[in-house]
């Protein structure tokens, strides 16, 4: 896969998950979790901000819309079901999304023998913040379960 096709790929997954914590944030009953999730929709944010101004940098289309595609960052499209369940079953599908978006991260930069420096940096630094992600799940298992 070409440099610019990975960062517009794990750009579209990031664009996904935003999606996910603006759902979550609209289901969640409990004023502590809906807080939570709101801290790290501005984390993700940020961070799809970093990745569409290195695809604009590139003089390519920001990531303005959610995929149709795809499997595993679909779980985080179905954050608005979980919480029809209870607090513990929207923290595991928040859980499924960041391991997928973490699990994309970590293949593309497994396998970055070609790739362009600067979309390199980028992606790591972006990377950081997903990891910030699977950490934040971490926690909310331990705080609900």
């Amino acid at each position: 896969m070409n440099n610019i096709n990975t960062l517009k790929k794990l750009t579209q997954t990031t664009f996904d998950s935003v999606e996910g914590y603006r759902k979550a944030i609209d289901k969640a009953e409990s004023p502590a979790l809906k807080s939570a999730f709101e801290r790290r929709l501005n984390s993700r944010e940020e961070t799809l901000t970093k990745l569409n101004n290195a695809l604009a940098g590139r003089g390519e289309d920001r990531i303005d819309s959610a995929s149709v595609s795809g499997t595993a960052h679909q779980t985080f499209f179905s954050i608005a079901d979980a919480f029809s369940d209870s607090n513990e079953a929207a923290i595991e599908r928040v859980e499924e999304g960041e391991d997928y978006l973490a699990e994309q991260f970590r293949d593309v930069l497994k396998d970055d023998a070609e790739m362009d420096q600067s979309i390199k940096m980028v992606i790591e630094q972006a990377y950081e913040e997903v990891r910030e992600g699977e950490r934040f799940t971490d926690m909310l298992e331990k705080q609900y379960a």
